[in-house]
């Protein structure tokens, strides 16, 4: 079963700890992989789910995560396997292990085929979480912590945005808008992308949400406004208004 799970304040609008901080989770026991889900959900992570070899290859082609927590024996094959395989293929989605395998070997198979980390059921929830978190953090290292879009900086580590020296007051869903934008400069970024980047894969296309967020972020941003928008294809964040 693939699902998509966020926390989401009292307007539906989906609220994350920190932007971007999005987790699969491959487990084929319902019971665990929905604990599994609402736990990290609870703690401030977008999470899709996912209990078949083949649905998590899907996930993984199409979604960039920041980390991935594995069952070792799903429908379809060992996990191991899947991470060898796509380790080869240049992915370094940092990998926890979540199983109930914890001979030494086992560990071993696990770290030579690329993982990351690996925890043994029985689990402590507040455990994983704080080991998800460990290595989401890892990946985000690899990205600069400030960018400047003329008079904006974006600071990713304090999750702030100020233009002219001011803090604006943005939510963290606009915040995430706004990266994906000024990781765009001056280049069209269309709405797909933007759900695609900021919202679970769930999310209605044919809605106005983004078009909500766009304008509440245009507001704080103040004017001249450096969002535009190119009809019938998306938006644009200008390095000079």
């Amino acid at each position: 079963m693939v699902a998509s799970w966020l926390l989401r304040d009292g307007l539906g609008v989906a609220v994350r700890e920190t932007d971007e901080m999005r987790v699969l989770v491959v487990e084929d026991d319902p019971d665990i992989r929905t604990s599994v889900a609402r736990g990290l959900v609870a703690a401030g992570f977008a999470v899709d789910t996912a209990d078949t070899i083949d649905q998590s290859d899907a996930l993984l082609d199409v979604n960039a995560y920041d980390c991935t927590v594995l069952d070792r024996i799903v429908p379809g094959g060992d996990t191991v396997d899947l991470l060898n395989r796509r380790r080869h293929g240049g992915d370094a989605t940092p990998a926890l292990f979540l199983t109930a395998r914890d001979a030494v070997e086992d560990r071993i198979d696990g770290f030579e085929a690329g993982g990351d980390d690996y925890l043994v059921k029985p689990f402590s929830l507040e455990e994983l979480v704080v080991r998800v978190r460990a290595l989401c953090r890892r990946t985000r290292t690899l990205a600069p912590t400030k960018v400047t879009v003329g008079n904006l900086v974006i600071d990713r580590a304090k999750a702030e945005v100020r233009r002219n020296g001011v803090l604006l007051p943005l939510t963290a869903k606009e915040h995430a808008i706004l990266e994906q934008l000024a990781g765009n400069v001056d280049v069209v970024v269309s709405r797909s992308h933007l759900i695609e980047h900021c919202w679970d894969e769930v999310h209605d296309p044919m809605s106005n949400v983004v078009d909500v967020h766009i304008s509440s972020l245009r507001r704080k941003l103040g004017e001249p406004s450096p969002i535009s928008t190119v009809r019938g294809q998306g938006f644009i964040l200008r390095e000079r208004p």
